[in-house]
């Protein structure tokens, strides 16, 4: 090719392909999800909690201001025993009712928890007793003790039958409890002393007592307890409250 020709096609300016139009494709409708209605949930009736009653509190005192006296109408001895009588009465009780009861009158009973505490004071060794008890049908294991005399001081009863039954004198007396054993229909006040520092002697029991006499450790006495081997109840009573003391004595 000549030059001049070379020349004019280099300067010619070079011509753009012309952009075929793309061809636009048809848009395809998107199908509609179809709109699942939506379960309701069934409502649950909610269940109302049963009220609980409140127990009223107990107030402070348990003793009344004033104590309520019974009215005795008419009283008659229906059986007098060597230890006990039975009485008949006829009265109208506090809140109005009148009503007849018959009753085991009883000068009343002292009952000593002896305590050897000289090794021990946690654990130490408590004097009790076993023998025959004819209303029960059986043996049993009880601590000391024994009825008053008519007037009698329950302090100067205890020590005698502590003395009369084991052989044994305390050092040191303090009253532990005084209870009702069966105040349904026995007038009988147990008066529970703890007597400490033991000295030993020789006994002297009456006629028709026949006693086995034992020292039992106060964890022992706890444990038969559990077992249901003490069956007495001012052994329960004395040994327990004993127990619970000492716990919460030594427990600071």
């Amino acid at each position: 090719m000549p030059k001049k020709e070379k020349a004019m096609k280099a300067a010619a300016p070079l011509k753009a392909k012309a952009a075929k139009p793309k061809a636009k494709k048809s848009a395809k409708p998107k199908a509609a999800k179809a709109l699942k209605p939506k379960v309701a949930k069934a409502l649950k009736p909610k269940v109302a909690k049963a009220l609980k009653p409140k127990a009223k509190k107990a107030p402070k005192a348990l003793t009344p201001a004033v104590e309520e006296a019974a009215q005795l109408l008419n009283s008659e001895v229906v059986f007098e025993g060597r230890v006990f009588q039975v009485v008949r009465d006829r009265l109208i009780e506090p809140g109005g009712t009148e009503v007849t009861r018959e009753i085991v009158r009883h000068n009343g009973s002292a009952v000593i928890l002896a305590v050897d505490n000289a090794k021990s004071k946690r654990d130490p060794w408590i004097v009790v007793e076993r023998q025959y008890r004819h209303a029960a049908q059986r043996f049993l294991w009880e601590l000391p003790a024994g009825k008053l005399e008519p007037g009698e001081d329950a302090l100067e009863g205890a020590k005698r039958e502590l003395e009369e039954e084991t052989g044994y004198r305390a050092k040191s007396w303090k009253p532990l409890v005084e209870y009702y054993a069966s105040p349904g229909f026995v007038g009988e006040a147990m008066k529970v002393f703890l007597a400490e520092g033991l000295v030993a002697g020789d006994a002297h029991p009456e006629d028709d007592e026949r006693i086995e006499l034992r020292l039992v450790k106060l964890s022992e006495l706890l444990k038969l307890i559990e077992k249901g081997e003490i069956q007495d109840g001012k052994t329960l009573t004395g040994v327990l409250l004993y127990a619970r003391q000492i716990a919460r004595k030594y427990k600071k």
